[in-house]
């Protein structure tokens, strides 16, 4: 089993930053496909931005340029960084994982394809 944590979530005025984290633990494999989500109150939860094992990343247009995801397999933790805030993107934020294959090369990985994860961390952005 595998256990997602994330962390760093917080309220932050508009043009302001924050890093997410997300902790994994438990039995994990060298290929994954791990990803951040966000869910706004009255709104479907979104994808934002995900990452293969093999390095390659997507993001959302609607945050490209702005957040960053990246991963420290060594601490088996996945990130969020998150610059220019503005108030749209308050939202839940969720990581997601699944092992064994990768994000599958095209486009983002449908959110029921994730197996395991996190209980979210709210981000706030005032304006």
């Amino acid at each position: 089993q595998v256990q997602l944590v994330e962390s760093g979530g917080g309220s932050v005025q508009a043009g302001g930053s924050l890093r997410l984290s997300c902790a994994a633990s438990g039995y994990t494999y060298s290929t994954y496909c791990m990803g951040w989500f966000r869910q706004a109150p009255g709104k479907e939860r979104e994808a934002v931005a995900q990452i293969d094992s093999d390095g390659s990343t997507s993001h959302a247009d609607s945050v490209k340029g702005r957040f960053t995801i990246s991963v420290d397999n060594a601490k088996n933790t996945l990130y969020l960084q998150m610059n220019s805030l503005k108030p749209e993107d308050t939202a839940l934020y969720y990581c997601a994982a699944v092992y064994g294959p990768g994000c599958g090369g095209g486009g983002f990985l449908p959110l029921s394809e994730y197996n395991y994860w996190g209980q979210g961390t709210q981000v706030t952005v005032s304006s």
